[in-house]
Parts: C-alpha cells; structure tokens; sequence
C-alpha cells in the first residue's frame, strides 16, 4: 500500500503523461477484480447470504466510487473516495474483520479492493492534484450519514449486521472504546466525523489547496 501510494503519486506529479489514464484504468479495474471476485467466491463456495453479503458496507460504496473516480475524475466522486478510503477503507486495513487468512481468496480480494482504494485516492488528490473542494467533508459526511441509513434498512429486512449497526465487528476495531450497542453507534457517527475533519485537515479541504503552478484541477496529459 505505501509503495503504491508513494509511487503513483511521485510519477504523477513528476511525470505526467498518458500513462497516467492507463494506471487509471488498470487501477479500477484490480479494484472491480477483487470487489467483485469476493462475492464470486462466496457464491461459488455456497456462503452468500442475503445477510451477509449483500453490498451494504461502506466498503462496497467505496469500491463503486473510487472506480468511478478513477475513470470518470468527476469531483464529488473523488471527494467520496478520498475521504471514505483514509477513514473507512483504511481502518479496515489496520483493523481487518477477516475470518479468512493467507493464503484463502477471501484475504487476497479483501485486501485488493480495501488497499487500492487508497492507492486511488491518493494518486487522484495527491498525485494528480483533484483536492476536495471548501465544504466538501460536510457533504461527505451527510452522504455518509445517507448510506447508513440504507445499511440501516438492510439490516432491519434482512436480519443482518450491515455497518456493524446491529453488533460490533468480531475482531478489535476503534468502535471496541466507544461502549455497549447501541451507544458506540452515535459514538460511532461522532468518531466518524472526528476522522472525516483530520483527514480534511491533510488537503486544506477547509478552504482548498491550490495547485502551486495556478491549476487547481490540471488537464491529464
């Protein structure tokens, strides 16, 4: 992951050209490979259930988003995936709710999709300069707020745990500080935004970060 960041954010910046579209594609598409190729092996080795693996998890919107990111650099998508993949996607990386290990499929897409999502975001904000717009945390955070509500549904039709709203993750997380159900879930909303505004805090979000050469949003060469 950190090679990965480091990499695509230094070629993009001190290298820019068209391979740089190219990475894009083949970047979603390694992302789409192991997204999509969890629930493949669930159906193939008889463990999708309608309340475990339907996409509900904020993990799933930031699968969908960072490939639309990546294809389309629309800037509302590329908000959503940066700020989602270095809270969310990132806190599933140090803190995997993971029953598999190496060398099952299950621990190489989980890893694929969580890992490049974060590659992605940070070779769009980073790399290719595409920083979130004044405000932008705010409406991510009620997009957020918006798909929870969703899982939230999820959870009552299907008798699920979409966004651990029903029970915490079985492994150790960041929601293991914040109490019993169902406190640690506005603990949750509260830790939530907490981590939204640092991340904010890394672009300027507040009130942006201009490009040094004048260009805010750079054309891809």
């Amino acid at each position: 992951m950190v090679t990965g960041i480091a990499l695509s954010v230094w070629g993009a910046r001190r290298h820019p050209g068209p391979w740089m579209r190219w990475f894009s594609i083949a970047l979603a598409v390694l992302i789409l490979a192991g997204w999509l190729g969890e629930y493949v092996a669930d159906v193939i080795l008889g463990t999708w259930s309608i309340q475990y693996t339907l996409p509900l998890q904020l993990t799933d919107a930031v699968s969908a988003v960072s490939i639309a990111a990546l294809l389309t650099r629309r800037q509302l998508l590329v908000e959503l995936a940066y700020f989602w993949s270095y809270t969310a996607s990132l806190q599933a990386v140090l803190t995997p709710d993971l029953g598999q290990n190496f060398p099952s499929v299950f621990y190489f897409t989980y890893f694929i999709y969580h890992v490049g999502a974060i590659v992605a975001a940070s070779f769009l904000v980073f790399g290719c300069r595409l920083y979130p717009r004044p405000g932008a945390v705010w409406k991510v955070f009620w997009i957020t707020l918006g798909w929870t509500a969703i899982a939230g549904a999820g959870d009552l039709i299907t008798g699920g745990n979409y966004m651990y709203l029903r029970s915490k993750p079985v492994h150790n997380s960041l929601l293991n500080l914040i109490g019993p159900w169902p406190w640690y879930i506005p603990g949750g909303v509260l830790l939530g935004l907490a981590l939204l505004l640092l991340v904010a805090g890394l672009t300027g979000a507040f009130g942006g970060v201009p490009d040094p050469r004048g260009a805010r949003q750079p054309a891809l060469r």
